[in-house]
């Protein structure tokens, strides 16, 4: 994968980047703030597209598709947790999970699912109450949860920990594992050395490479 700063100068965020993730693997990212550690998740995750290079999600290849199958392929294939968790303030921790499993496209079963995640994350009694009335660490559960609702063969996680206190984070990371250990493939950007003790493989994104 190829991505230029669109900005000016024109330097190149990604240069040559390789990855390859199995199901059932958990895959950390490290790289000082700047490097392009979000923006290659937003590549495999088809929020943002390449400038050269080829993207692959469970053997669909992603790269050249138009926005609308795009987004259908990131409904279908792909669950994303946001650092900042990107929650509904409206609505309640179980509100925002539901959301997508009634979004149009979502899987068959969803709803139930949605209900099944809540409880299996221990959300029970978060579930009732605003985003706001929430704590962080269950904040990023009901994120955690909302991105599991449609069964995605690959979950992408952006800074999962960077807002939470070391327990609240530590839980979370020990989530991620057990999502990679049910079949799915999980990928983690972060900064913080702890959050990759738990993962598969640990890859340093230095000058645009994975190293």
């Amino acid at each position: 994968m190829k991505v230029r700063d669109r900005g000016a100068g024109g330097r190149r965020i990604l240069d040559g980047a390789e990855l390859s993730v199995q199901r059932g693997e958990l895959v950390a990212i490290r790289g000082r703030s700047g490097t392009g550690k979000s923006t290659l998740l937003h590549l495999l995750g088809a929020l943002d597209r390449p400038d050269a290079g080829q993207i692959s999600l469970a053997g669909e290849r992603i790269d050249g598709r138009r926005d609308r199958e795009l987004t259908e392929l990131r409904r279908r294939l792909v669950g994303f947790v946001f650092q900042f968790f990107h929650l509904v303030g409206e609505l309640t921790g179980e509100e925002n999970v539901l959301l997508a499993s009634r979004l149009p496209g979502a899987v068959p079963g969803a709803l139930d699912s949605a209900r099944e995640l809540i409880e299996r994350l221990g959300l029970t009694e978060a579930a009732g109450r605003l985003p706001h009335q929430l704590s962080g660490g269950e904040q990023q559960r009901v994120a955690i949860a909302r991105a599991l609702v449609n069964d995605p063969a690959i979950v992408l996680a952006d800074e999962p920990t960077g807002n939470l206190d070391a327990a609240s984070g530590h839980n979370v990371l020990m989530l991620l594992r057990a999502i990679a250990d049910e079949g799915r493939a999980v990928v983690i950007v972060t900064h913080e050395p702890e959050a990759t003790a738990s993962a598969d493989r640990v890859l340093e994104l230095v000058d645009g490479r994975l190293r």
